[in-house]
């Protein structure tokens, strides 16, 4: 359940994120949602906890970046979703993980069109997630 979850959550965010430019409040609420109702529903108090503090980790993580402008509020609420699901020490993997897959993508994007202003990352955050989820076993 967990991947499944997780595997819906990137794939709608991604496609969202590059056919829009944003990832709507709908689909990080809704997931964010789910995250906390599944750690309850599979482990009880102590998963509400758990799925609570990820996400609070996952979204104070890139808040500085998102008071910079360098992403976008849609990016730190997938982060706090994704935190939801991988807890406080997944969703650190996930985002030291997105921040190196990010850079490469940005990087061959810069080469690929040097006049582009805005590259989407939400699939890095995707990406990274679904990494350190991997890395969970």
């Amino acid at each position: 359940m967990l991947w499944a979850l997780a595997l819906t959550l990137g794939c709608v965010a991604g496609a969202e994120d590059l056919r829009h430019n944003r990832v709507p409040n709908w689909i990080n609420a809704g997931a964010l949602g789910a995250a906390l109702l599944f750690a309850t529903l599979s482990r009880g108090p102590a998963g509400l906890a758990q799925a609570a503090a990820g996400a609070a980790v996952g979204f104070g993580i890139f808040l500085v970046f998102y008071w910079a402008g360098a992403i976008g509020g849609g990016d730190i609420k997938l982060m706090a979703a994704f935190g939801g699901l991988l807890g406080p020490k997944g969703i650190l993997v996930a985002a030291l993980l997105a921040a190196i897959i990010g850079a490469l993508l940005s990087a061959a994007c810069l080469a690929w069109n040097r006049h582009s202003r805005a590259i989407p990352y939400a699939p890095s955050i995707v990406m990274g997630a679904w990494l350190a989820l991997l890395g969970k076993g």
